[in-house]
């Protein structure tokens, strides 16, 4: 872990209690309208190379976050890996490493993972670096969660690093969290167990 990261650890708490004091990147969405394109068909390409079969995710809920290692937020993949053991049996969790925000994720797909198992123990699976706003380079994932014609009614892309988007059994987008939401707050919390 660089100096910067390690100071950002340190950092966290107190940016966690500024979001709430003063309503940043703190949004949460919901909504429970039947996805109009099958999430299920979608893929994409692991960390390591290897596809991932977005098929394999029926009937477990998915909580898809864009990530990157250089960010005041990195400190919540501590709480993502947390919540990934509490809840494995019926939650996947999916980050989509990214460097859209402030140039923030700038290592390659290696250092990311290792950076990401030795600093956090992460076990979920991470997927290869890709671009989460909306242009003509947007990861696939990414466009089916920010465009209302595949996924029924939400439009947000992510507004900074650690965003996060839950799926639920069936396929359908039910739920946006920005940002400064910690994956174990009660409203992620609440929302899987629905």
């Amino acid at each position: 872990m660089t100096g910067r990261q390690s100071a950002l650890k340190i950092f966290y708490p107190i940016l966690e209690k500024l979001g709430k004091v003063f309503n940043f990147n703190n949004k949460i969405m919901e909504s429970f309208k039947t996805a109009l394109a099958s999430f299920y068909e979608l893929k994409a390409t692991a960390n390591n190379g290897s596809e991932y079969d977005f098929a394999a995710l029926k009937g477990k809920k998915v909580l898809i976050v864009n990530t990157a290692s250089d960010c005041g937020y990195t400190p919540q993949y501590d709480d993502l890996e947390k919540l990934y053991q509490l809840k494995k049996e019926g939650l996947e969790i999916i980050a989509f490493p990214a460097n859209d925000f402030k140039e923030q994720e700038k290592a390659d797909d290696e250092a990311i993972a290792s950076f990401c198992k030795l600093n956090f123990g992460v076990t979920f699976p991470l997927m290869k670096k890709a671009v989460v706003i909306k242009s003509a380079e947007q990861n696939n994932v990414f466009n089916w969660l920010t465009d209302v014609s595949k996924n029924g009614w939400n439009d947000q892309q992510p507004t900074w690093n650690f965003c996060k988007y839950l799926i639920d059994e069936n396929g359908n987008l039910t739920h946006f969290f920005e940002a400064s939401v910690p994956p174990m707050s009660k409203e992620i919390v609440d929302a899987i167990e629905k």
